[in-house]
């Protein structure tokens, strides 16, 4: 017979009997076992993060189980979670799966399949532990992130388009972060903040006589950033005199300060984005066809956060866990209306938007959940507050739908596997497809 392994498992609960009951039989069993009493002290502690799974109950004294995943996920070190939850939290659960989590378990339940889900889904002390994503989780931006790690390993110049918001400058982190200069300087230059006859020596630096040590004060970005990565934020704005001796450190990786003439040596890589149409722009003449030629030997675009529902439930609430912090609050939840409402906004200004509602929301509120007031304080007048809103049957309808489609998409089909994933039996989902009218390669038959 083989000998199961030894786990560290960690238990966040409130219940005392369920408690209790969790550590005697994980105990019996050989495993080593912590149990923290409220969702605070759980992601406080420093034992946390080392533990092979979490088994977490949604719903606890202080904070949702929710939230203690979304801040355990924060940092990259999260691990696999488990969540007990309620017949009446099945919708929350689908949801927590959505977001990370690796299984889930309704009361009651009997131990042995129990203990067989938590040994599947556990960690062994040997596995890498993946960071989750950093810009993203729908298909559009993983796609993006595989690019940029491709485009990490080289030393060509990127460019970076997309609207305004839409995160071009966490992505151009993400590239530096992944390649081989990582531990060099991020120089980020914003075209959009710094006047135009300043642009030249801000870039390129100035001659002048020089004491000794204080060099420093004559050096621009291009000199400063050393072997790092050099970004340039609406680069479209570089007058034309400068983009010529922009288009010279990418063909002679050299420069000469204003005002000098020695040479210097340029070692960094270029990163550039701007929220233009850039056919427009060269055909105006604003900017230059060569340099623009230069600059995009590697490209990518960011699809609007508006066309991402998958990326806007992922980062509202990790919005809302940062405001908090920032402005030293307890930590609020969103309700499920507020979840739901902004699956259905625009998101004109993508998450830049989004942040400055998240921050009023967070300031103004004094419930311990953000409603869809808080978020759109421009509903709260209408006469009717359900106008543009789902009612609540729609909203687990639409959670339910998006869910069903992603498992389908992720196992290319396969109904089998789509149901294992999902946590129902293949009859159960053939049901649920038929009633939300999805069809069996994952796409709406209406």
């Amino acid at each position: 017979m083989q000998q199961r392994r030894q786990l560290n498992i960690g238990i966040v609960e409130d219940d005392q009997i369920m408690g209790s009951s969790l550590i005697q039989r994980f105990e019996l069993d050989g495993h080593i076992v912590h149990w923290w009493k409220t969702g605070s002290d759980a992601i406080n502690s420093l034992e946390f993060f080392d533990k092979d799974i979490i088994i977490c109950d949604i719903q606890l004294p202080d904070i949702t189980g929710e939230s203690v995943l979304r801040q355990a996920g924060r940092d990259g070190q999260a691990p696999p979670f488990l969540f007990i939850t309620g017949y009446g939290e099945i919708d929350q659960a689908v949801r927590l799966m959505r977001l990370g989590a690796c299984d889930y378990i309704t009361k009651p339940f009997e131990f042995d399949d129990f203990l067989k889900r938590v040994e599947r889904n556990a960690r062994t002390s040997s596995e890498l532990r993946i960071p989750p994503e950093a810009l993203g989780v729908s298909t559009e931006m993983r796609e993006l992130q595989q690019n940029l790690v491709k485009f990490s390993q080289t030393d060509f110049p990127v460019l970076i388009t997309g609207e305004p918001g839409v995160g071009k400058e966490s992505s151009a982190r993400f590239l530096h972060a992944h390649s081989k200069s990582a531990g060099q300087p991020f120089m980020s230059v914003n075209c959009a903040a710094i006047p135009l006859e300043l642009l030249e020596k801000e870039i390129f630096g100035v001659e002048g006589e020089t004491e000794k040590g204080t060099d420093d004060l004559h050096k621009g970005y291009a000199e400063r950033v050393g072997s790092g990565t050099l970004y340039i934020r609406e680069f479209t704005r570089i007058p034309l005199t400068v983009q010529a001796k922009l288009l010279n450190l990418i063909d002679e990786a050299s420069f000469v300060r204003i005002g000098g003439k020695q040479t210097r040596g340029f070692h960094g890589r270029i990163v550039v984005s701007d929220s233009s149409d850039l056919e427009s722009v060269v055909a105006k003449g604003v900017l230059r066809e060569d340099l623009l030629f230069k600059l995009s030997v590697l490209t990518v675009h960011i699809t609007p956060l508006r066309n991402r529902p998958d990326d806007i439930g992922w980062l509202l609430p990790q919005m809302v866990s940062n405001a908090c912090n920032r402005q030293g609050q307890l930590m609020k939840a969103l309700s499920a209306q507020a979840e739901e409402a902004s699956l259905e906004h625009d998101w004109v200004g993508n998450a830049l938007e989004m942040r400055n509602r998240v921050d009023r929301g967070v300031a103004l509120s004094r419930d311990h959940e953000l409603t869809v007031a808080d978020i759109f304080p421009e509903v709260a007048g209408q006469e009717d507050d359900r106008q543009g809103f789902s009612s609540l049957a729609q909203a687990r309808e639409a959670a339910e739908k998006r869910q069903i489609m992603k498992a389908l998409e992720r196992s290319e089909g396969q109904i089998g596997e789509t149901a294992k994933l999902l946590g129902v039996s293949r009859t159960t989902l053939w049901d649920k497809m038929s009633r939300l009218d999805i069809g069996a390669k994952g796409r709406s038959d209406s």
